[in-house]
């Protein structure tokens, strides 16, 4: 990953949050799993640039309090909560607490995820791994928004955004477990958008291309130029390219918008 880290812009996400319109989540409460690295804590810091009180939920409970004490310095409204995803009672305990400290949730990020659980053909994937990565991906993306759905609803402008995967659109090898859960999760999405639009939530996905965060450093550079060469945008994906498609579909902008999952990855793609 270090020859492809060393060609990223490190400059992209702060050019992001520098254009962002302050306003444009201004009093509203978001819960964001899996927020204390990688593409959440982007999400995160986008969500509180853009004027959003945020909670950064963790199994990295010490890391998110660090992220958002970080954020509190720089003037935003941010807590954070440990929470094993894994973990039913750990879920309903962090999605209770988020809603305490914040006072109401009108928006919730789905991303924390067990990512790596590839490089494996389907004859030999471990069914632990399996279940592990069903229960947190799946299971877990469930069960989050089942606590949080009656707060969104007395919210009166709901959003779940679930972060699904590309690899879920075009059958990557060797991913099964990884990338059947992730189709789980745009079934899912398309499920609770039915069942919640009468309390005024929506539900979408967000479906990102391999994206340059800790948690795609297992990849191999294979996989990286795969990418590379099928994208109508030619140029490795970071964080702060998936964060624009989370903030539009947290904000009044999409507030006709549910059930749908939009693809960003450049045009590897196109769904």
């Amino acid at each position: 990953m270090s020859e492809l880290t060393a060609t990223a812009d490190p400059s992209s996400l702060q050019v992001l949050l520098a254009e962002l319109p302050s306003g444009l989540l201004a009093g509203r409460r978001v819960l964001v799993t899996g927020g204390a690295r990688g593409l959440g804590l982007a999400f995160a810091q986008c969500i509180a640039a853009a004027g959003a009180r945020v909670v950064l939920a963790d199994i990295l409970g010490e890391l998110a309090e660090s992220e958002a004490e970080a954020l509190r310095a720089a003037g935003h409204a941010a807590h954070a909560l440990g929470v094993d995803l894994a973990d039913p009672a750990a879920i309903e305990a962090c999605a209770g607490e988020a809603i305490r400290l914040l006072g109401g949730l009108d928006g919730l990020v789905n991303n924390a995820a067990i990512t790596n659980s590839g490089g494996r053909d389907a004859h030999q994937l471990d069914v632990d791994l399996w279940d592990r990565v069903m229960n947190v991906n799946v299971r877990g993306t469930w069960l989050m928004g089942r606590a949080c759905h009656a707060a969104l609803a007395a919210s009166g402008r709901g959003a779940v955004v679930n972060l699904a995967s590309d690899t879920a659109l075009w059958g990557a090898p060797k991913l099964l477990a990884y990338a059947s859960s992730k189709g789980a999760v745009i079934s899912m999405t398309r499920s609770l958008a039915r069942e919640w639009g009468g309390d005024q939530i929506t539900v979408n996905a967000v479906a990102p291309g391999l994206t340059l965060v800790e948690a795609t450093e297992y990849v191999p550079l294979a996989r990286h130029q795969k990418y590379l060469e099928g994208r109508a945008i030619p140029r490795e994906q970071q964080a702060a390219d998936v964060c624009g498609a989370a903030l539009y579909l947290l904000s009044g902008l999409s507030r006709f918008v549910t059930g749908q999952v939009l693809a960003v990855n450049g045009g590897f793609v196109m769904n």
